[in-house]
């Protein structure tokens, strides 16, 4: 296939692996609710400029807008907590291995809302998955003692929510094909902010303090995570949802996995564990049923 989303996915996922490197630290160092909300912070700044600078906002109706917004506060808002979550119990590489049920949950979901075709088959592709799911478990119940339930249900709900959040942004783009990644992306972004903003009402998080707490190599060190994790990651990934069928784009999600677990491996300096390719290699196997049965 030639068709430019694939190209743009690459991207997406390339910047996205690299971004989970630091946000698996800083999401250990404070919390989920800071690495979430000083990414959106950033990603909303460079999206605002490079809006500017460039095409200019385009007319939007309110309705419009609004779906942008719910899909931000639902995706980059609620989803991304749990995403992180994961991601600092997990680690990146085995958190994005997960996603590899995103293909189904987006497949059945733009089917019934977008009318996108899907296949009729899919047993075998779930099985390998679930296989893929009891390694990672049983992984962790040999290093830990104890089966990481919490991790993997973070990783599943992050990955329903994100599913959702796609379906609904496409929506936003069909209402308005002027619209460019950037600005959907900006509008999405104001509602994960405001997202964050309720939830600090209940769970103060000292977004300012713990930035202060940081050193300048610190500082600079999460700003560039921000800005490939979310700022590169998701101007890719709307320029792609924009035209792409979304199952199949979901399915190129198999790239996160092999990038993640590459920098992670780089990054430890050290092999990836028999457990984590046993994964690997029922996860390669269910989305050869997935995406080519």
């Amino acid at each position: 296939m030639t068709e430019k989303y694939i190209y743009y996915a690459l991207g997406a996922n390339l910047s996205f692996a690299l971004g989970a490197m630091f946000f698996a630290h800083y999401t250990r160092k404070f919390s989920s609710l800071w690495m979430n909300t000083y990414k959106a912070v950033v990603a909303a700044i460079l999206f605002f400029v490079f809006i500017i600078f460039t095409t200019g906002f385009h007319e939007i109706s309110i309705l419009n807008f609004g779906i942008f917004f719910i899909s931000g506060f639902i995706a980059l808002g609620i989803g991304d907590i749990y995403l992180l979550k994961a991601l600092s119990v997990l680690g990146p590489a085995r958190t994005m291995v997960l996603f590899g049920f995103q293909p189904l949950v987006v497949g059945v979901l733009s089917f019934i809302l977008l009318e996108q075709a899907v296949q009729e088959s899919k047993l075998i592709g779930i099985i390998f998955f679930i296989l893929c799911l009891l390694t990672f478990s049983y992984e962790n119940f040999k290093n830990k003692g104890h089966w990481e339930i919490q991790g993997l249900l973070y990783a599943c709900l992050a990955m329903v929510i994100d599913g959702v959040g796609i379906i609904i942004t496409r929506l936003a783009f069909d209402m308005n094909e002027l619209l460019t990644g950037f600005e959907g992306n900006f509008y999405r972004c104001i509602g994960a902010l405001f997202a964050y903003l309720i939830i600090s009402r209940y769970r103060p998080f000292d977004f300012r303090a713990n930035f202060k707490s940081l050193n300048w190599n610190s500082r600079y060190v999460v700003t560039l995570g921000a800005i490939f994790g979310t700022f590169l990651s998701l101007a890719f990934y709307l320029e792609a949802i924009k035209t792409a069928h979304l199952a199949t784009l979901s399915g190129i999600a198999i790239t996160s996995v092999i990038f993640t677990s590459l920098f992670e491996s780089i990054l430890e300096k050290k092999l990836p564990s028999k457990y984590l390719l046993g994964a690997f290699v029922f996860f390669i196997i269910g989305m050869k049923f997935i995406l080519f049965s």
